[in-house]
């Protein structure tokens, strides 16, 4: 079997060098980070956000020597603008004034359509989405299937945005809760590509979503690359964090390619059991309880985590990702999430602003 391709879009903060509060600067700065890394570098929805894309890679130390490039140009232009590039989920330091949406056409169109969705004070949130591929839409829509009972696991371990309008949720992924407003947002249904097409044209034909690009499932093929999208994670600042999930999400998903292929029926779940599943991750992460959505179990997530090491083991032998893999997994949980550092980050330091300037710290250090 052929290694599926990797790669990886991450979404990052502008703040403000002094204050560490949200900076709608990203047009600036992604002009002068375009220099170098052409369309690599995209606008989001917010004017404090910025986007940037690898490229497709067939390995880990590819992937990771991606991610550092991209993230080197782009803090590089952050600076050049009186900003810091951030990592994280949600900002730590609220803004101090309402946040702009990115002055183009299609996001104006979004803010005035759901306007009610809209909320300029809290409503930033950075994620990270992996791709997988290549693979025809028949394929990623079937896989996709297949590994939806694993991936409230995998969000676990992603979760680093316990902060928002600086205050504690209890929660290690908060982004998880404040994305959840948007409409398609969750677990993506089960249905085969003529139902699934059909589905998703009635949700643009009924105005449900602006566009097909307003497909948020947490796993769906992508719709302007041939693979299947993974969007369930925090953007993280270390970025050895990014390379574990994305090479247990392609260990996984080498394993259940053939049952995808072969046409075996996925397991059945049951949708308000695994969106529990979901919500569970994102409250209690790494270190807390989680919910296996097949059997209904609640489990300590390391149990789950250890199921799913085992579940990955072969397709991870066949990369040859698994030592490293290990090694990542002993080492974040030696270490803890991010979710865990931010939070160490102000307990060391008693100020959100220190917590920013740690994140900022570790996205930089590639």
């Amino acid at each position: 079997m052929h290694a599926l391709t990797m790669g990886v879009e991450e979404e990052y903060l502008l703040v403000d060098r002094a204050s560490r509060r949200p900076a709608d600067r990203a047009s600036a700065v992604i002009a002068a980070a375009a220099a170098e890394l052409g369309d690599q570098v995209q606008t989001e929805f917010y004017a404090a956000q910025v986007e940037v894309c690898t490229l497709p890679v067939t390995d880990t130390s590819g992937l990771r020597a991606e991610l550092a490039r991209l993230r080197r140009t782009a803090v590089a232009a952050a600076e050049e603008y009186g900003c810091r590039l951030v990592a994280t989920g949600t900002p730590p330091v609220p803004p101090a004034r309402p946040l702009a949406v990115t002055d183009t056409d299609r996001y104006r169109r979004m803010a005035r359509t759901f306007a009610a969705l809209v909320d300029r004070w809290d409503g930033l949130v950075c994620g990270c989405h992996i791709h997988l591929g290549t693979m025809d839409r028949a394929t990623a829509l079937a896989l996709s299937h297949h590994i939806r009972p694993w991936l409230p696991v995998l969000q676990s371990l992603t979760g680093n945005s316990p902060f928002l309008l600086g205050r504690d949720t209890g929660f290690d992924s908060c982004r998880h809760r404040q994305f959840s407003r948007w409409p398609t947002v969750g677990p993506a249904p089960v249905m085969r590509e003529a139902q699934y097409e059909a589905y998703v044209s009635a949700l643009v034909e009924h105005r449900v979503l602006m566009d097909r690009r307003m497909l948020y499932w947490y796993s769906r093929p992508s719709e302007h690359v041939p693979t299947l999208e993974i969007r369930i994670a925090d953007t993280n600042a270390d970025i050895e964090t990014v390379v574990l999930v994305t090479a247990l999400l392609r260990g996984l998903a080498q394993g259940l390619l053939a049952e995808a292929e072969g046409h075996q029926p996925p397991p059945e779940i049951s949708d308000p059991r695994l969106r529990a599943a979901h919500e569970l991750a994102a409250s209690d992460g790494l270190h807390g309880w989680g919910l296996d959505p097949v059997s209904g179990e609640r489990l300590p997530a390391g149990t789950l985590v250890d199921r799913l090491l085992a579940r990955a083991a072969p397709g991870l032998e066949a990369t040859g990702d698994l030592a490293l893999v290990e090694d990542l997994l002993r080492r974040l949980r030696n270490e803890g999430s991010g979710a865990d550092r931010q939070r160490s980050a102000l307990g060391r330091h008693g100020r959100l602003t220190e917590v920013v300037d740690d994140l900022a710290a570790a996205t930089a250090a590639v």
